[in-house]
């Protein structure tokens, strides 16, 4: 399984972070490849289905997910349920608790704290079914993913990113971490 996580800090009440994360048909307006997410059924807990609608180059496929898990305020997982080996979660991470003097043990006050939250997407595209994609003639599977796949890790930086803003209600230059565990990448 390939592996890739992106995290940041946001200064945002984690149970606002959560609430926010758990809106997936929001993504679309974060995604340069992502032009839709419709909910299929559900209400954003375990066992909720989204159809993603992705476009590029020539190509478009809408792949479908499900919530499996949630640990609120702290994680939603889901994965793809259909043509690849894929899942993640969302996970935030509360400020440091509150040691009494209301400060953290760093010595900042704990309302000026930032959670971190931090995408995190397990895929093996050797698991994708070439039987997915209406591809035009003389263009192979691939070629397709060979292309694909590398566009992964903006994509996920991108989201994040825009996520944050909007959480935080301004623009800035968010830091990301980024950790990676694959050669396609």
């Amino acid at each position: 399984m390939d592996e890739l996580v992106v995290s940041t800090e946001v200064y945002a009440d984690p149970e606002e972070v959560y609430a926010f994360l758990l809106d997936f048909p929001r993504y679309a307006n974060y995604s340069e490849y992502l032009s839709e997410v419709r909910t299929i059924t559900g209400d954003g807990g375990p066992g909720t289905r989204y159809a993603l609608r992705f476009a590029w180059w020539k190509i478009s496929y809408t792949a479908n997910s499900k919530v499996t898990g949630v640990e609120p305020p702290e994680r939603i997982d889901w994965e793809i349920t259909k043509d690849i080996d894929a899942g993640g979660c969302w996970r935030v991470t509360p400020p440091e608790t509150d040691d009494g003097d209301g400060e953290t043990g760093d010595g900042n006050s704990t309302d000026d704290a930032p959670c971190e939250v931090a995408l995190e997407v397990e895929f093996d595209p050797s698991s994708a079914s070439p039987d997915a994609l209406d591809l035009p003639r003389l263009v192979s599977f691939d070629w397709v993913l060979k292309k694909a796949i590398p566009l992964i890790k903006g994509e996920a930086e991108r989201v994040v990113e825009r996520a944050v803003q909007d959480l935080e209600g301004s623009t800035r230059d968010v830091d990301l971490d980024v950790y990676v565990d694959s050669n396609r990448i």
